[in-house]
């Protein structure tokens, strides 16, 4: 049994039955303990990639022995678009997928195009996003946009080759995911988004380097604190590059000014270059928790709903769907899990508060998606 099928499934002794709630009025979102609305939805469509990211997939850990989840676990596509509509009908907006990898899962593209016929109960369209790491995008970006997906978030850590090898761990190269970046963007994939994790001392001496490269791109370029996820990273404090930090870095090369975003479902606070060469963002779930306004809920490749990126593990949703339940008795699981919902992993480890309890560990990035 593979490590991660290990620590989604290692909660299953001690799963209470689902939880039940009535559902929201018509037209509104259901809420959590926090009041926090169900807004976006994260799929995580597989727990394969073809990167090795030292962050996210150590090569130490998921090297060649490594045992992913075979094809019959992985929700159908089916049996995520059904999970989907009902989530929508509790107050999702947004979907993104994600994975592991996205595009490594086989034709990706039809259920692209399944998801986008789902409508709010209002009849408007899901916004309909996906993260990868660019590096199939010239060969599947033309099929997702003509599928219905709205926009890509791409992930590259560093343009310097070497650097990016020591982050990614893959013989693609810097050139490979821009080349998909720039297909993305003829598809109409855009603005595309372009994430980057910085870690001091390793690839913190590219965040001008970016920058620039990025700036009059059209494309939104966003800094992301590294983070504590899961167990098999070798998260150190110490490596944590504060925004405030890039900021600065930034600001005194190119001016910025600070954009107005709403507070509840913000991930990434915006800023804009002063010259008008677009736009950056940082997410700081390190040194700025955004926890009072996460809005979102993550479903796993097998079908379990986790509630927090950093959670120890999800409510299983698969067993109802492949037993036979009622779109109206999963509905009303999905409410009562979403309204139990307490978590605020990020802000309780500012306080310095423990988190995990004793034999528990967090799930996989790889796993959950980001």
């Amino acid at each position: 049994m593979s490590k991660v099928i290990f620590l989604a499934d290692r909660s299953a002794p001690r799963a209470a039955p689902l939880p039940q709630a009535p559902l929201p009025p018509a037209g509104q979102p259901a809420l959590d303990r926090r009041a926090r609305p169900m807004r976006d939805l994260r799929i995580s469509v597989t727990d394969r990639c073809n990167f090795r990211c030292t962050y996210c997939m150590p090569r130490e850990v998921f090297d060649g022995n490594y045992a992913f989840m075979p094809q019959s676990a992985l929700l159908s596509f089916e049996e995520i678009t059904r999970l989907a509509r009902l989530f929508a009908q509790l107050g999702v907006e947004k979907i993104r997928l994600t994975g592991g990898e996205p595009l490594l899962r086989k034709n990706i593209e039809a259920l692209v195009e399944m998801l986008a016929d789902l409508r709010t109960p209002a009849g408007r369209p899901l916004e309909l996003t996906l993260t990868t790491n660019g590096t199939l995008l010239q060969r599947k970006a033309a099929a997702l946009r003509r599928a219905g997906l709205a926009r890509v978030t791409v992930s590259l850590d560093a343009l310097d080759p070497d650097m990016f090898a020591r982050m990614s761990d893959t013989a693609f190269t810097p050139d490979d995911v821009l080349r998909g970046i720039d297909a993305a963007a003829e598809a109409g994939l855009a603005p595309v988004k372009v994430n980057m994790v910085v870690r001091r001392g390793l690839n913190d001496g590219q965040i001008l380097p970016m920058a620039r490269r990025f700036r009059h791109s059209g494309h939104v370029l966003r800094f992301i604190e590294y983070m504590d996820v899961g167990a098999t990273n070798g998260w150190n404090l110490r490596e944590v590059v504060p925004s405030g930090e890039v900021l600065q870095a930034i600001g005194a090369a190119h001016p910025l000014r600070a954009l107005e975003t709403e507070v509840m479902g913000r991930v990434a606070e915006r800023w804009a270059y002063e010259d008008g060469a677009g736009e950056i963002g940082v997410i700081s779930s390190v040194t700025q928790a955004f926890c009072s306004g996460c809005t979102r809920a993550r479903l796993s490749p097998e079908g379990k709903i986790f509630l927090c990126l950093f959670g120890t593990h999800g409510h299983d949703l698969r067993e109802l769907v492949r037993g036979g339940a009622s779109d109206d008795a999963i509905a009303h699981a999905l409410a009562g899990i979403w309204g139990q919902r307490d978590d605020r992993y990020s802000e309780l480890r500012g306080l310095g508060v423990p988190i995990i309890g004793q034999g528990e560990r967090k799930v996989e990035m790889s796993y959950i998606g980001g």
